[in-house]
């Protein structure tokens, strides 16, 4: 454990410091966001500090398997295969659009190889009364399907202010590294912390105000490994498969219900949901007036909270299921609510 707490302290070094150099190339070399009508913020900043994220995580990573045959060497190169690929390819859409078809190719690719290896969910554990545990057998292969790849782009569709999907991939990096520890698989437990050290270093540059972006390429690749994650216990950890999905649901919950409301929702309204928009509810709450610092540090308390009940559902402690079954829903429409009544308040307040 000593061993894995050192390494991290040095991904945090040079993440930080690679992401300061990212920071002076990518404005050197014109690489920024410019602001348009559906930006959140309002001068250029340069992009692709995620670079810094994917290089620290994976070379320590790497290092860290070669060392402690943790995880299988096959294993371990496919997730590196799929984790690169998807963040090559978010890399050269950060320099030059790519059409859309093209990153769904390549996340339906990176999905393929993970399933291959990881195997998919045969069955889930819920807490519901009379209905804890739901077989899904063959259906279980496009569910998963479609946890990695809607978990992939919906962790991109939330990186739009400062602080929001840095600060997100530190908690739920803590988070997996404590559910390694409880599990006992070291190898979680270091890319949970590589994870959290190396978006650490990234906060630092993109805390608000943010001087750097993390860009598609880091955050695709954070939601192509959380999506793997729950999978790795899985495989890991066969006694531990039913309880996997909601352990890696848990501490994403704000990003998941923000994505899936916001698609729902312009669903309905017949617009293209493939279309760029400031439709999501933490883009609506800085809309309406508040500061990318205090939606960062809403959606990251209510992340917080799905942690803990990550950790309580893991060790089974009695009123979790409870807490779950009926707080989350009512987090969610309170979410919801509170959106709504800022909205209401800022029209009033115009009219």
């Amino acid at each position: 454990m000593f061993f894995i707490v050192g390494l991290s302290c040095l991904v945090l070094l040079l993440s930080t410091t690679g992401v300061a150099g990212l920071r002076y190339w990518a404005t050197h070399h014109k690489i920024l966001d410019i602001p348009n009508g559906r930006s959140s913020h309002s001068n250029p900043t340069p992009r692709g500090g995620g670079l810094a994220i994917v290089a620290t995580t994976l070379i320590f990573l790497l290092g860290y398997a070669t060392v402690s045959h943790s995880l299988s060497l096959f294993s371990l190169l496919t997730y590196t295969a799929g984790a690169l690929l998807i963040a090559a390819i978010s890399w050269l859409d950060d320099l030059g659009s790519l059409p859309s078809r093209t990153r769904l190719i390549t996340h339906t690719v990176g999905a393929i190889l993970a399933i291959w290896v990881y195997g998919f969910w045969e069955r889930i554990v819920f807490p519901l009364p009379f209905f804890e545990q739901f077989s899904l057998n063959w259906l279980g292969l496009p569910f998963t399907f479609l946890w990695i790849v809607g978990l992939t782009n919906a962790y991109n569709f939330m990186d739009g202010i400062d602080g929001l999907a840095g600060g997100q991939a530190v908690l739920t990096g803590l988070t997996w590294a404590i559910i390694g520890g409880l599990s006992n698989q070291p190898f979680l437990t270091a890319l949970g912390l590589f994870i959290a050290a190396s978006s650490l270093g990234f906060l630092f540059h993109n805390w608000p105000p943010a001087r750097i972006f993390m860009g598609d390429v880091g955050s695709a690749f954070l939601g192509y490994t959380f999506a793997l994650l729950p999978l790795m216990l899985k495989h890991l950890s066969p006694e531990d498969q039913g309880k996997s999905f909601l352990i890696g649901f848990l501490p994403l919950w704000p990003f998941i219900f923000d994505t899936t409301y916001t698609f729902l929702h312009r669903l309905r309204k017949g617009e293209n949901v493939f279309m760029p928009h400031r439709s999501h509810l933490y883009q609506r709450l800085v809309i309406v007036g508040h500061s990318h610092r205090s939606v960062t540090l809403l959606y990251l308390g209510l992340a917080l909270l799905g942690s803990f009940l990550a950790f309580a559902w893991f060790l089974q402690l009695k009123g979790s299921a409870i807490a779950i079954t009926l707080g989350l829903p009512l987090i969610c429409f309170c979410l919801w609510s509170y959106v709504m009544r800022e909205e209401r308040t800022c029209a009033i307040r115009k009219a």
